[in-house]
């Protein structure tokens, strides 16, 4: 066991690192991970690369948002029990008293404060740090033709609307399949589709509102959601507009933007649902109600890790969900990219940026800032 004051030392260091990380990672989970690399296997040397890899598929395999769920699976790791609390939510902190000071003034005002310059500017710096971990972890991640291929099709079942969960649990069982298939035998999956079914809850029924029902609602959600955040804005719809009727589409929509366009988790958006229906404490409610689930599965989940990896079957299959995950981020990225570069300026401050991060390795927290900046000066010009 660490000393004392090792330990103390591991938490302060657990806490900064991830109270910045939750004012400055713009861009969603994709580019949180990416800077969470840079920071604590690049900089720091907490993790290597196949340690955040094994950690990174574990967390595409539970309901939850993969970037927060990393934070507390590194947060632990590094400080113990005290680090999963405190470094969860010092991710988390940030963006939602960002969020629930922007829900103020649009209760307040009725329009949400315009932030497409901060965009502009933010979001091709987020394409070349998402490009960067793809680069690094993706030599890391494929480890012979099995693997490339495996990503290869995550890639295109990304692009023809097939699950995530799905494109997750048949790259991992299919390089599970083919590497110990002498030790398979007639065994097969039912039993594992069963479990992964089986999380599904009921819808509530319509009802008048009540913080109870905010809180399970949005515990619901955080503990069957897998996806982006259009899989989030499905579930949102689903509960909070057809079955509860407590919003309205243009209501919804701006959450949305809202969660997008702040630091930190995207997840956020329940903050704004919970400020617009209860209030402050509506808006603390749902946030503790929506992220609880990750703490708790991560607490679960954490130790088995290294056992997964040192399994003639579960090695492989974290092999295959690695390479389908790295397959999945890099569709993602194109959709991005695509909707980011659209005039020569976008594509100089993300060619700028992916210079300065391949070739100088400037802090990608430094690089966001300077895009921010890069998306004022346009505004003026």
């Amino acid at each position: 066991m660490l000393p004392p004051s090792t330990r103390r030392q591991d938490l302060k260091e657990v806490i900064a690192v991830f109270l910045k990380m939750g004012f400055t990672a713009f861009g969603g989970p994709a580019a949180h991970i990416a800077m969470f690399h840079e920071e604590v296997v690049v900089r720091r040397k907490w993790l290597d690369d196949q340690e955040f890899l094994d950690l990174l598929g574990a967390t595409n395999l539970i309901p939850g948002p993969n970037s927060t769920e990393m934070a507390i699976h590194i947060s632990f790791l590094r400080a113990g029990w005290a680090g999963l609390v405190l470094g969860g939510a010092c991710f988390i902190l940030p963006a939602m008293l960002i969020v629930t000071a922007l829900a103020w003034v649009y209760v307040r005002f009725g329009s949400t404060p315009q932030v497409g310059w901060l965009l502009y500017g933010v979001k091709p710096v987020v394409i070349a740090i998402i490009l960067q971990a793809l680069w690094v972890l993706g030599r890391k991640a494929t480890k012979g033709i099995l693997t490339a291929l495996v990503g290869l099709g995550a890639l295109g079942l990304y692009f023809i609307h097939v699950s995530p969960l799905v494109v997750l649990l048949v790259g991992g069982f299919f390089v599970m399949a083919l590497k110990n298939i002498n030790l398979l035998g007639k065994k097969n999956i039912r039993s594992w589709i069963a479990f992964w079914g089986g999380l599904g809850i009921p819808l509530l029924t319509a009802t008048p509102f009540s913080y109870w029902l905010l809180f399970w609602t949005f515990f619901k959600i955080g503990a069957v959601l897998y996806g982006s955040g259009y899989v989030l804005l499905a579930f949102l719809q689903a509960d909070f507009i057809n079955k509860l009727g407590w919003l309205t589409n243009q209501q919804l929509l701006d959450a949305v933007a809202i969660g997008q366009v702040t630091p930190g988790p995207v997840f956020t958006t329940a903050t704004f649902i919970g400020y617009l229906l209860g209030g402050v404490p509506g808006g603390v409610l749902a946030t503790i109600a929506i992220f609880l689930p990750s703490f708790i599965l991560v607490a679960l989940s954490n130790r088995l890790v290294p056992r997964i990896r040192n399994s003639p079957y579960f090695g492989t299959f974290l092999d295959g969900v690695n390479a389908a995950s790295l397959g999945l981020m890099a569709a993602v990225t194109w959709e991005l990219g695509r909707a980011t570069f659209i005039d020569p300026f976008s594509l100089i401050i993300g060619l700028t940026a992916a210079v300065l991060l391949f070739r100088f390795k400037v802090n990608s927290t430094w690089l966001i800032l300077g895009g921010a900046a890069a998306g004022l000066l346009r505004s003026v010009l």
